[in-house]
């Protein structure tokens, strides 16, 4: 089976030193990006872990299709205790970090530690370089772009970092990358901010010296990606906006609608007449991303997404495109998740009775990242503020809702539940099969749940697989089953079982850390919702109480090695022996 090469990198900023160690068995078990990183979390974090504490780690990682010229390979993960969720969360990018990323020669990064800061971390192919820049404190994105390509001739493309929001330990803070690329859910900014780094560079040639074939698949993929009229090339995820609607599965005014009746005015139709370019990650010839801007309002910015539209848009009870471009704006400046940053906004506007008022949202965005007034509340998110301002806590292990209304959509409902991640559309993505955004053959129908948990779980072990090989989930309509197996070359029965180990050792960390059956639970009622956890954990072998079998404090999980053939006869356990 193909995995991503090299040592990892281990960063202590605390003490300012390096240690490299070889994971050549973590590699060839869990390929790469998140399945690696979090092989690497459950060995290294402390189950009790804070995750603004020294101890938290954070880990950085691509995989092996990082090393093709394929399309949808654009993107690496992020791995660390989440300080919006408190529990162990991956969280990945597009753009063009990750070959910049390979060129170090590491098959992952680690940070540890703590620093006063503000500090920079350059990692290259020959060393590791640290440096003070007092002089970026609360620097926005685009300010610390500025100064690393004038210090040190650096790209954005080659840079991760925080914003002011991230320094400021804002909950749902965001690394950012190319300036507009997020590892957005789940404040894994803030733990960076934590730690005292502003930024991390990457750089280096080593990339060059590893030679990987690939097979025919993946030429074809490309040249599929470059020719097909898809509509996501002209309105990226908006242009689900409309059917979303339809469906009554577009969450509006802070969820207490389901349609909203100026959807026009901010989805895909409109964007596309924003779009003044193309965009794209690297080597992919899909390029679905949407550069906008607006003469009249002097506004330039990449998006924004679906999600963004719902959040800044339809559930703030805004009609205004130019108004969600400008609050995507913000959030990519300041470095925030735009998820939920909008939602928590409109937690916050239905607790005023001000849906609509685009001046307000502007100010609030700026208030929490600086945790100024109202903002510093807010800057906790949903689940620690909801009772304060007297709104229900719309949010599933601490994360706010993204869009794909799971009271429309029964199966993306019960995969919000599940998500070890919490509210989070792409852990399971079964919203795709439901809407469908797939073909007639492999369609759900939108309601009831029965049949869906087995589906679910196979579609979470594939989910986990992409990102660890690492491979865009939108790439479903290019790449099946087969042509992902045959480019990692091994089978497919394998790859699903890789994928149900990576998220169930996630499980048993978060178990570990307190998480149970009554976490997988939502803010609105789905007939059938419990009979149907009660198939999903029968489906994975887990206790009826949503925890992992064989589970115990302090247990480091016996992996059996694959062999790129068939799967493993013996499944992953995290007991003792």
């Amino acid at each position: 089976m193909k995995h991503a090469q090299g040592p990892v990198l281990t960063i202590d900023v605390g003490s300012r030193t390096t240690e490299t160690t070889d994971i050549d068995g973590s590699l060839s078990e869990f390929i790469g990006g998140r399945g690696l990183n979090t092989r690497l979390a459950y060995e290294r974090i402390p189950f009790d872990a804070d995750p603004f504490g020294p101890e938290n780690r954070l880990f950085f990682a691509t995989g092996p299709m990082q090393y093709s010229r394929t399309s949808f390979t654009g993107r690496m993960s992020a791995t660390a205790v989440s300080p919006l969720t408190d529990g162990l969360l991956s969280s990945n990018a597009g753009g063009f970090l990750s070959r910049n990323f390979t060129g170090t020669g590491y098959a992952a990064v680690e940070i540890v530690g703590t620093d006063e800061g503000p500090l920079a971390v350059h990692v290259r192919d020959d060393g590791v370089e640290f440096e003070d820049i007092p002089g970026l404190a609360e620097a926005t994105v685009p300010e610390v772009s500025e100064y690393m390509a004038t210090a040190h001739d650096l790209d954005p493309e080659q840079i991760a970092c925080i914003g002011p929001a991230g320094e400021n330990l804002v909950r749902f803070a965001s690394i950012m990358t190319s300036e507009q690329r997020a590892f957005g859910r789940g404040g894994l900014g803030a733990v960076l901010g934590a730690k005292g780094v502003k930024a991390i560079t990457f750089e280096g040639d080593a990339a060059e010296q590893v030679e990987v074939d690939w097979p025919a698949e993946a030429a074809e993929i490309h040249q599929e990606a470059a020719t097909s009229d898809h509509i996501m090339k002209r309105q990226g995820t908006t242009s689900v906006t409309p059917l979303a609607n339809e469906m009554d599965a577009l969450p509006t005014r802070y969820f207490s609608e389901r349609s909203f009746e100026d959807a026009d005015n901010i989805g895909g139709d409109i964007i596309e007449e924003k779009k003044y370019k193309k965009g794209t990650c690297s080597q992919c010839a899909f390029a679905c991303k949407i550069p906008t801007r607006d003469e009249d309002a002097g506004i330039e910015t990449e998006g924004p997404e679906y999600e963004t539209v719902m959040a800044f848009g339809s559930n703030a009870g805004v009609d205004d495109v130019v108004t969600v471009m400008k609050a995507n704006e913000m959030c990519d400046t300041l470095g925030m998740d735009t998820i939920s940053c909008g939602d928590t906004v409109s937690a916050f506007l239905a607790a005023e009775g001000e849906f609509g008022n685009e001046t307000l949202i502007e100010s609030l965005i700026e208030q929490i990242a600086y945790r100024e007034g109202v903002g510093d509340k807010l800057a906790e998110g949903i689940e620690r503020t909801h009772e304060e301002f007297g709104v229900e806590n719309w949010s599933v292990k601490g994360m706010e809702f993204s869009a794909h209304d799971g009271r429309a959509l029964h199966g993306q409902g019960l995969s919000f539940a599940t998500s070890n991640r919490g509210a989070d559309h792409m852990y399971g993505g079964f919203y795709s099969l439901e809407y469908p955004l797939v073909d007639n053959a492999d369609a759900m129908k939108p309601k009831g749940l029965d049949g869906k948990p087995p589906v679910l779980v196979g579609k979470e072990n594939h989910s986990a697989i992409l990102d660890s090989a690492v491979v865009c989930k939108f790439s479903r309509d290019f790449v099946d089953e087969q042509d992902l197996a045959a480019m990692l070359d091994t089978s497919y029965a394998n790859l699903q079982q890789v994928g149900a180990r990576i998220v169930e050792m996630e499980r048993a960390f978060n178990n570990a850390r307190g998480f149970d059956r009554g976490d997988d639970q939502l803010p609105y009622d789905i007939d059938g919702l419990e009979t149907a956890l009660d198939e999903y954990y029968a489906e994975r072998e887990w206790n009826n109480d949503g925890t992992v079998p064989g589970y115990s404090e302090g247990a480091i999980p016996a992996v059996t090695g694959t062999d790129g053939g068939e799967a493993p006869a013996d499944d992953w356990s995290p007991g003792f022996d």
